[in-house]
Parts: C-alpha cells; sequence; structure tokens
C-alpha cells in the first residue's frame, strides 16, 4: 500500500514462441519429406534431365511434367550474398541481421540459401544443405567445405537444431538396454540434467544401478500405464525438461492365433501407445509453454519406434500393431507441437539387439547404435530416423509397394503363433 492506493504487481506474460513463414505449395513439400530425414532433393526432368530450383508443376527446359526429386550433393559456388537487416516477419526480426546468398549447383540450378557464418566471402566453394527450420519446413543453408562444422555453431542457425548439449532431458525408461544406453549417450553429448524414469524399483537389471553414478542423472519414478504416476512427475519437472525420449517399450513375440495373444497386445498397447499419449498429455502442454525461453527452452521430444510400425511383421504381430498405434499417434502429436516450433523425432529401427529379438537373425542394431543414432539426429535437424540397415532396406521396400512387402512378410509368419 502506497498513499492509501493499492498498486498491483504487473502482470507477467510468457513470451510466445515466434516461426518463420511456414506455407508451402504441394509440390514444394517434396523438399521437406527428403529434409525430414535428411536428405538434399529437387526435381528432375525425366524426359531432359534439368534438375530444378524452385519446385515446379513443369520442366523449365522442356516444358514436360514428369518431374521427380533425386538426391543432389550439394556442391556449388556461393556467387554473391547481401544482409538482410530489417524484416517485416517477427521470427526474423528478433535475429537480425541475416546472411543469405545465392549459390550456383553443380547440378545447375542457382538457389537461395542462408549462408553459414563460417562461409568465406562470396565467391567461395560450399556445400548446399536443406534444413528443416522451426516450423517444420525445409529451407537451404549454404555451409563451408569442412564437413566438421555445423548448424549449431551459428547463432542464428542454432534453433534449427535440438543439441542436447547442456540440455535437461527426461528418458522415460531407463531399465531396458536401450534405455540405459540412451541415458550414457545423453551424459556422454554433454547433458546438464538427465532424469531416468524407472518403474517396479524392485526390479534392478543388469547395469542400471550403475546410471546412479553418473553426474548428471538423476532416477525418478515413472510406470507409464499409471496416469497418476506420469501427471505426478510432469508436476515435479515437467517445466524443466527441454526434451523427452519415450524409450518405454513392451515387446512380445506373439501373433494372434496364441491363446495369448489378447493379453500380450493389451499389455503392448498399454505401454507403446497409451503410455505415449498419458506422457503427451502430461509433459505435453509444458514443453509447449517453454518453447520461447531461448537456450534455455524446450526443443524436442523423441519417441523410439520400430520399423513394424510400417508394416505388420506376422512374427511379432501384435507388436507391429501396437507400433502402427503409437506412430499414428506419434503424427498427432507433431502436429500439435508445431505451432510451439518444438520437433518431434521419431525413430525407427530395425530389430534391436535386446533379449525380445533373440530368435531374429542379423543384422541387428546395438543399443548404443541406437542411441547415438538418436544424439546425431538432435544435433541435426531431421525428423524422421531410419538407423539400421534393415529398418532403410525396410522403408525403400514400403514406399517402392506396399503389398509386395506385405507379402514378402507373410513369407516370415510361422504356420501356427503363440
Amino acid at each position: 500500500m502506497t498513499g492509501g492506493v493499492r498498486r498491483k504487481n504487473p502482470i507477467l506474460k510468457t513470451r510466445q514462441p515466434t516461426l518463420p513463414p511456414a506455407l508451402r505449395s504441394r509440390v514444394a513439400l517434396g523438399m521437406t519429406a527428403g529434409a525430414a530425414v535428411g536428405r538434399l532433393d529437387l526435381q528432375q526432368c525425366e524426359q531432359c534431365g534439368t534438375v530444378q530450383y524452385p519446385a515446379r508443376e513443369v520442366c523449365r527446359s522442356c516444358l514436360s511434367g514428369q518431374l521427380v526429386w533425386r538426391p543432389q550433393d550439394g556442391l556449388g559456388t556461393l556467387l554473391s550474398e547481401t544482409v538482410s537487416r530489417a524484416s517485416m516477419e517477427l521470427y526474423f526480426r528478433e535475429r537480425l541481421p541475416w546472411r543469405v546468398g545465392l549459390v550456383q549447383l553443380a547440378a545447375g540450378p542457382t538457389v537461395v540459401a542462408y549462408v553459414h557464418a563460417a562461409c568465406a566471402a562470396a565467391p567461395a566453394d560450399v556445400r548446399v544443405e536443406v534444413a528443416l527450420d522451426r516450423a517444420g519446413q525445409a529451407v537451404l543453408v549454404a555451409m563451408p567445405l569442412d564437413a566438421a562444422v555445423t548448424l549449431a555453431e551459428d547463432p542464428r542457425l542454432h534453433d534449427m537444431t535440438c543439441d542436447p548439449t547442456h540440455r535437461k532431458i527426461l528418458v522415460t525408461d531407463g531399465k531396458s538396454e536401450v534405455g540405459q544406453a540412451m541415458v550414457r549417450a545423453f551424459a556422454a553429448a554433454g547433458a546438464s540434467q538427465v532424469w531416468v524414469g524407472h518403474a517396479e524399483p524392485w526390479k534392478q537389471p543388469p547395469g542400471f544401478a550403475a546410471l546412479a553414478e553418473l553426474p548428471q542423472v538423476t532416477l525418478v519414478p515413472l510406470d507409464v500405464t499409471d496416469g497418476q504416476s506420469v501427471t505426478e512427475l510432469a508436476g515435479v519437472i515437467g517445466g524443466k525438461v527441454d526434451i523427452v525420449v519415450n524409450t518405454a517399450d513392451h515387446h512380445r513375440t506373439y501373433g494372434i492365433a496364441g491363446r495369448r495373444g489378447v493379453e500380450t497386445a493389451q499389455a503392448e498397447m498399454e505401454v507403446n501407445y497409451l503410455g505415449l499419449l498419458r506422457l503427451a498429455q502430461a509433459f505435453g502442454p509444458a514443453l509447449r509453454g517453454r518453447a520461447a525461453d531461448g537456450d534455455a527452452g524446450a526443443v524436442a521430444w523423441v519417441n523410439i519406434l520400430s520399423i513394424f510400425a510400417l508394416a505388420n511383421f506376422p512374427p511379432h504381430g501384435t507388436y507391429s500393431a501396437a507400433q502402427a498405434a503409437a506412430l499414428s499417434l506419434a503424427q498427432c502429436l507433431r502436429a500439435e507441437m508445431r505451432p510451439a516450433g518444438i520437433r518431434v523425432v521419431n525413430v525407427f529401427p530395425g530389430p534391436v539387439d535386446e533379449p525380445w529379438n533373440q530368435l531374429v537373425l542379423p543384422p541387428k542394431i546395438a543399443p548404443k547404435g541406437l542411441a547415438d543414432a538418436v544424439v546425431k539426429a538432435l544435433k541435426a535437424t531431421v525428423e524422421d530416423v531410419y538407423p539400421d540397415p534393415v529398418a532403410r532396406d525396410w522403408l525403400e521396400r514400403w514406399r517402392a509397394d506396399p503389398k509386395t512387402l506385405e507379402r514378402e512378410l507373410m513369407a516370415a509368419s510361422p504356420s501356427s503363433a503363440g
């Protein structure tokens, strides 16, 4: 009270996240599709071979409509550049000045690209990479030829990445081999805090107790099948987490014909699908609310799924179905996180070298290899990760002809399941 007048405290509003323009034509989304997996794709004419930029409906040389998206190496020459010091777009205005240039690609076209701070002044040899910006759309970036230089080293391009260095990370299940490998990978990558979820504290699998000895690690109770457990943890650390990594997984080798098929399917859905839903409902709002906190803001959500989500693998039939449901939910989560600029990264490994894949023949990805792939993805700008040869082969066969892949997988089905 001052002079008999009650003075109100000012209202402090959380700064809202800003995003670059996100509108793209349907044809231009082809570049975004490539960027989602870390590949620079440009249209190329099937008739005359001309590489196109920007994306278009017909070839700029022969007017053919037979344009296909093909990978490019991105090598070229920075011809000219400018520094933008004013912008009508709030996202860019907050991050001025911007370095932008024209790059003549060895493949033919001249492209407009952001220019990394480490690039020499024009004219200079560069390598054009594609990245996903905070709006989830593809942009081109001129990088120096030195492969060691990353987007994170440029202050204006840094927020396209989700680098785990100095971040606070929740790994939802640290008891599995994959979960333990993930915790160690984040600790090695320089995370400042790693919360490690664990259910059933009386069970101590090999290696789990040693995680507590890592200086960044804090063990926290978390059972994704229990809504109260998830909500309570979100109430304690939800406002601090920068990256959620959902490693919770229930995996059994049953089809649908065996007597235990229903019980197995219920358990798999409880963890793999409903567990993700509970986590999203509890932690999603907190991440969205912290998306505008600058370098200390929330940046990403990672789902460890399975390549079985794309097409059912009959020997693991109910697990494949649960993974397909989780993938669909993860796509919804991506849409809801997009307005805040939170990147949802879905990881689709092939068979992982863990107990429930013991009867699956090699090659299988090691838990450490999977964890390293996740760290690499967060340091880059991708949102879909196929970390091993089996997953990448499965993906290509699925893209080429889903029905043929379905028939091929039928051959792997045992004569009787369960």
